[in-house]
């Protein structure tokens, strides 16, 4: 007869130890929710901060500035102080039933069946092999995750001349990261007919960094045999293709949402982010099960992974007292140009989501965008926001733009 696993109780279980699962832990212990646990799968909790060596984090969360390993350290450091567990080295491997995860850590295997799950795993970058880039398999391909843990955390060497595909804000911290490794950041692709990150950040890496940009191209293929040697580029406009010679390419954003566990478990997910579906409250379609961070838009920068933290953690709070969630809800749906919309669902006596903004993802640059709020063939709402819509980073409108929707109504259209 086979011993069953070992089975423990927690109130609360975080699955990922990044900013939105340690802001969480920290926010449910102080209030008294319990025993709250975080549980990673790397050797250390905090997330991608750790291995981004560059300033820039807590802005929104903590009104300062500081490196990502020094952020990383303050979140782990503020969910111990508050009473919230850390293990690490501790894979979730599935699910034993509905409110049952399946462990394997150092330690062994056993089972986790808390009273409610913040699914917090964050996403991840598409390597080449994802965006089908032919050519040769040399050494010298990174995602900047990859590149990043290589120089920051262990250390290591990469070549001496790179290209970056990609123009997001994570392309600018790729370019950092080779800088300080001794890797000279030749150029920088981008497929939109400008770079996407904010314009002060491209300004900034072409007269500071140095580093020129390629708009409208994309890498066709990567030639080396054993090294990387070169890559060709082709113009999206006139199809001319050029080589440039290159030792390092780093694969940068395009992300995508680690949601295995979340689709292990037969919950919804949405068909533009990818990531589970969620109400303003960021519960999933599993009871007690609820979602903050990258998880549900990839990607955002880490003070808004982490707000979202402090938001779930208020909703949490709200299960583990017995408070119901509303039975019906209203569908969010994004028009062209937006590709995604988040979160997906408006429930009457909801909260407003985190920050009291909803999250698109834009294909198309609108300098001046008129948002256009529609239910059932009614316009709602029409405002003229003063920031653009642009591809390759997050579109915050305010959640105020939808007063008015019908409780009871057809699904919401949010377009342009």
């Amino acid at each position: 007869m086979t011993d069953q696993p070992t089975v423990i109780q927690p109130d609360v279980l975080l699955v990922g130890g990044g900013p939105a699962g340690l802001t969480a832990a920290a926010e449910l212990a102080e209030s008294g929710a319990g025993h709250v646990l975080v549980v990673d799968r790397e050797h250390e909790a905090g997330g991608i901060p750790r291995h981004s060596d560059h300033t820039g984090y807590g802005l929104r969360d903590l009104r300062r500035v500081m490196t990502g390993p020094a952020y990383a350290r303050h979140l782990v450091r503020r969910a111990e102080r508050a009473g919230a567990e850390i293990r690490t080295r501790t894979m979730i491997t599935g699910w034993a039933d509905e409110h049952t995860l399946d462990v394997t850590s150092p330690e062994g295997r056993y089972r986790i069946r808390p009273r409610a799950t913040v699914l917090a795993t964050g996403a991840r970058e598409r390597p080449r092999a994802a965006r089908r880039i032919p050519g040769d398999r040399p050494h010298g391909v990174y995602t900047t995750g990859q590149l990043q843990n290589l120089v920051h955390l262990h250390h290591q060497s990469v070549g001496e001349r790179a290209v970056v595909v990609g123009g997001e804000l994570v392309s600018w911290s790729a370019v950092m990261t080779l800088r300080e490794a001794g890797c000279t950041p030749a150029l920088m692709v981008s497929q939109y007919p400008r770079a996407e990150s904010y314009g002060a950040f491209n300004a900034a890496g072409r007269t500071v960094l140095g580093v020129p940009v390629a708009t409208r191209s994309r890498v066709t293929r990567i030639i080396g045999k054993g090294r990387c040697q070169a890559v060709e580029i082709e113009h999206l406009t006139t199809g001319r293709r050029r080589t440039v010679a290159c030792d390092t390419v780093v694969f940068t954003g395009d992300w995508i949402p680690d949601h295995e566990l979340a689709r292990a478990a037969g919950i919804t997910l949405d068909e533009g982010t990818l990531g589970p579906l969620t109400d303003t409250a960021l519960r999933t379609s599993r009871p007690g099960v609820f979602a903050a961070g990258n998880v549900l838009h990839p990607v955002d920068t880490a003070d808004v992974a982490a707000l979202d933290g402090k938001h779930v953690a208020r909703q949490v709070a709200d299960h583990l007292r017995g408070i119901p969630a509303p039975a019906t809800g209203v569908r969010l749906i994004a028009d062209t140009p937006f590709r995604w919309i988040a979160p997906q669902i408006l429930r009457p006596g909801d909260p407003a989501p985190a920050r009291d903004r909803l999250l698109l993802w834009t294909d198309e640059f609108v300098r001046f965008p008129r948002i256009t709020v529609r239910q059932d063939g009614r316009v709602l709402t029409r405002r003229t926001l003063a920031w653009p819509a642009a591809p390759g980073r997050v579109f915050r409108i305010p959640s105020s733009v939808l007063q008015g929707v019908a409780p009871t109504g057809g699904p919401v259209r949010i377009g342009l």
